[in-house]
């Protein structure tokens, strides 16, 4: 009892692309009474989106110190090579710290993240206080596990050698059955009959799963902290797609870095984003750009044609202000006309 009391609690925070994992992690470390927490961001791609954000936020809950991000690949496939490695690095600050938080990225399935807290060398240590998976409200209401699924429902109708569902189903499926707790993100976005229906698509999750509505990111910390469920004992029983498989990898995805020179308009980059996702696929853009004559950094993210851009802070000079943007999409995607449309 005592050797489970010591152990470190880690809560694992899951969900499809732009769903809004960062805006409520960023809202629970900013409120969270009291704890010394740390942070796990699982960056997908080669510039840190997710952890910038987060470590600009200056939180004295969560110091920058206790911010690792992990950059090489999704998590759930590199958890031997830097996993582990992250935390045996926040285990050992002083003071200790309370409570882990770890924010996958979209593509992660968190079956195989949670068993690695069954390995000799991490259990005694730590252990998951609960999964909470992020779904995208709006998108459900709209019958999609994301904003723009067409092109992907086509693909997949004229490719007649598939005998499984979507693999971005397959990820949503996984993450939902996972969960411990769900949060029905953008509520503020949907009606009465929008958020019916997005209650309707998690019809998959676990009995007794709670889904939270949520507005910009904003849950009690006390139902996210603390649940105390040990999720690495119970893991057999949250079945998935990819139960009976070796190491799975994430094959169907591509995902690459677009630099663009510095920009004049903010909007008229927007435009460019939205033509990239409606005319090749996109599904996922963030990064960092600069604007000419401003002192202040442009933050911009995108969930197939839907986008979002805000200065989110100034720049400073240690940073590499070279605007670069992070692509994600199903393999294949023509990088290169990507490339044409962005860069405009």
């Amino acid at each position: 009892m005592t050797a489970s009391l010591s152990r470190v609690p880690c809560t694992v925070v899951t969900g499809f692309l732009g769903a809004g994992k960062t805006t409520l992690i960023r809202n629970l470390l900013e409120n969270a009474g009291g704890k010394r927490l740390a942070l796990i961001v699982n960056e997908f791609g080669d510039v840190g989106v997710d952890g910038e954000i987060l470590r600009s936020c200056g939180i004295e809950s969560c110091p920058e110190e206790n911010i690792v991000e992990l950059a090489n690949g999704c998590i759930c496939c590199t958890v031997a090579d830097d996993f582990v490695p992250a935390l045996d690095q926040i285990l050992a600050r002083t003071p200790k710290v309370d409570h882990i938080i770890i924010e996958t990225s979209g593509l992660a399935l968190p079956k195989p993240l949670v068993q690695a807290f069954q390995w000799p060398t991490v259990k005694g240590r730590v252990t998951v206080d609960g999964v909470v998976a992020v779904v995208d409200g709006a998108a459900l209401a709209d019958g999609k596990v994301a904003s723009d699924l067409d092109a992907l429902a086509a693909q997949r109708a004229a490719d007649d050698t598939l005998d499984h569902d979507d693999p971005v189903e397959e990820v949503f499926d996984d993450q939902v059955a996972c969960a411990d707790l769900i949060i029905l993100s953008k509520n503020d976005l949907i009606d009465a009959d929008g958020a019916a229906r997005a209650n309707a698509a998690l019809d998959h999750a676990r009995p007794g799963v709670k889904v939270v509505p949520s507005a910009n990111g904003k849950v009690d910390a006390s139902l996210l902290l603390g649940l105390g469920l040990a999720v690495e004992d119970d893991i057999e029983n949250r079945k998935s797609h990819h139960d009976g498989m070796g190491d799975h990898e994430h094959d169907d995805f591509d995902s690459f870095v677009v630099e663009i020179p510095a920009i004049a308009n903010p909007d008229e980059l927007a435009k460019r984003v939205t033509a990239a996702a409606e005319e090749e696929n996109v599904l996922r853009v963030k990064g960092f750009v600069e604007v000419g004559g401003k002192p202040m950094r442009l933050l911009v993210q995108a969930v197939g044609p839907r986008v979002n851009h805000y200065y989110d802070r100034a720049w400073t000079a240690e940073d590499d202000r070279r605007s670069r943007l992070v692509v994600i999409g199903l393999k294949g995607l023509n990088q290169q006309a990507i490339e044409k449309i962005l860069v405009g």
